[in-house]
């Protein structure tokens, strides 16, 4: 079978399954009629970049960064929704009115957005000031700030 095929159903399974050792993937793989040997599967979770975590029914369990890095994102993204009230700006300056306490939260999310015109930001209770490089770059992050509203 080919690797990236293997691969997926690794993933495949540790979305769906707490598995915490190799043996077990490669007992699940082994039903999924995918011949494996636990060599290959530790070659494949080093490249799958896998890693444990705490599990619910069992001590630990494999996870993916990929899954978790979505997870947050999408967290993230509904907690921005949710708690900016508004969004304002003037020359090279944008800022975002959020409910109290919120600021801070808000500018972790525009930090990990990685907007390479933004140089800075500045975060109160229930205000984040981003600062754009140049005037005429401010209207582009707005608008993909704004995309994030809805």
């Amino acid at each position: 079978m080919q690797r990236a095929i293997r691969q997926q159903k690794i993933l495949e399974i540790i979305a769906k399954k707490e598995i915490d050792t190799q043996e077990e993937l490669c007992e699940e793989l082994i039903k999924m009629n995918v011949n494996v040997t636990q060599a290959t599967i530790s070659r494949d979770v080093k490249e799958l970049k896998l890693y444990k975590v705490a599990g619910t029914h069992k001590k630990y369990k494999y996870a993916s960064l990929d899954y978790y890095v979505d997870s947050v994102n999408n967290r993230m993204t509904n907690l921005f929704k949710g708690c900016v009230l508004g969004i304002s700006s003037a020359n090279n300056l944008i800022l975002v009115k959020t409910m109290r306490g919120n600021g801070s939260t808000v500018g972790v999310f525009v930090d990990s957005l990685n907007i390479n015109e933004i140089i800075g930001s500045v975060a109160g209770d229930d205000t984040l000031l981003i600062v754009i490089d140049k005037n005429e770059h401010t209207a582009k992050v707005e608008a993909i700030l704004r995309d994030y509203l809805s």
